[in-house]
């Protein structure tokens, strides 16, 4: 499948694997790049040690990196270091573009904005985006509340108003060809895709909670804060993220208040579960598109699968 996004960056097929932080290594974002999408690293809360790594990791390949914007701010130094590695592109998300646009773009770089809002996507436009990234609610980790169907196709009207050249990419919930078919329907030249690719081989995740995940259906996932506060993360009010609905949810979702009044001891108990990789205990952060993935296979299968299957349903066959 051919698209403009294809044609840009030189991919086989119109897939950016989602750079998710502590599950999108490497190894990951390698094995996406060989298998014919563009793999990122998720440098997520910007960890210069654990990046370095996981670059070192993906040796030769052709991949880019990502990072929480607002996080970003904290630390604007590790933008430098990561350019020196001459990533294909920069994948910025939750919070303003601006401050590092432009020595993105005159790196050679291409930048990458996720947005969830039609106002956010108009700035991604102002700062010069090659790529827009129109983030339904359905998605895994961090987001907000518009779901993919209406907004793909708002943004996409908002780029052409624009008259610009960036080309839009839908995420949330996409996990098989049904959902890159619909992107290309809604007017996106492609998908982003974290759910599908965090069920893979390749991701940083441990058997057990791949296959506690698995199990679950797009049913057993919430947006919620829950997960934030106990791991001390400060995130911007607008936004929650979507995990897994496992026991530890089940006991604080809903009971904030209650949860944040004993932070330090709940916190305490958490941490000790985590040491053993508890699925009914753990952070599992993913989306909706969960319960369309049956089984773990790699990461260097998964764009051509979705993509085979995109095609026979836009020529009108039955993809199976």
């Amino acid at each position: 499948m051919k698209t403009l996004l294809t044609e840009r960056f030189g991919l086989e097929y119109p897939v950016i694997q989602a750079p998710m932080a502590f599950a999108a290594g490497g190894a990951l974002a390698a094995a996406a790049s060989r298998g014919g999408a563009l793999g990122m690293i998720g440098g997520g809360y910007g960890d210069p040690e654990w990046i370095r790594t996981q670059y070192d990791l993906a040796g030769d390949a052709r991949v880019g990196c990502g990072f929480i914007t607002w996080r970003l701010s904290q630390q604007p130094w590790l933008l430098d270091e990561i350019l020196e590695r001459k990533p294909v592109a920069v994948f910025l998300s939750f919070g303003d573009p601006a401050p590092y646009a432009e020595k993105i773009l005159n790196n050679d770089t291409a930048l990458v904005c996720q947005v969830q809002t039609l106002k956010d996507a108009r700035r991604a436009v102002e700062v010069g985006a090659d790529v827009i990234v129109a983030q339904g609610a359905e998605a895994g980790g961090h987001g907000e509340i518009r779901g993919a169907m209406a907004l793909v196709p708002e943004i996409s009207d908002e780029i052409a108003r624009l008259d610009s050249n960036a080309l839009l990419v839908a995420a949330g919930g996409i996990s098989d060809g049904r959902g890159l078919a619909a992107a290309r329907v809604l007017g996106a030249e492609g998908i982003v895709m974290g759910t599908r690719y965090w069920a893979s081989r390749e991701a940083l995740v441990l058997p057990k909670i791949h296959q506690a995940a698995i199990a679950a259906t797009g049913d057993e996932t919430v947006r919620t804060r829950i997960l934030d506060m106990v791991r001390g993360f400060e995130w911007p009010e607008r936004y929650t993220a979507r995990a897994h609905f496992n026991d530890f949810l089940r006991q604080w979702h809903g009971r904030e208040d209650v949860f944040q009044n004993g932070l330090e001891q709940q916190r305490e108990a958490w941490e000790k579960t985590q040491k053993s990789g508890d699925p009914a205990n753990s952070a599992i952060f993913v989306g909706e598109g969960l319960g369309l993935i049956a089984e773990i296979i790699s990461a260097e299968d998964i764009a051509r699968i979705v993509s085979v299957q995109a095609s026979d349903i836009l020529a009108g066959k039955d993809a199976g």
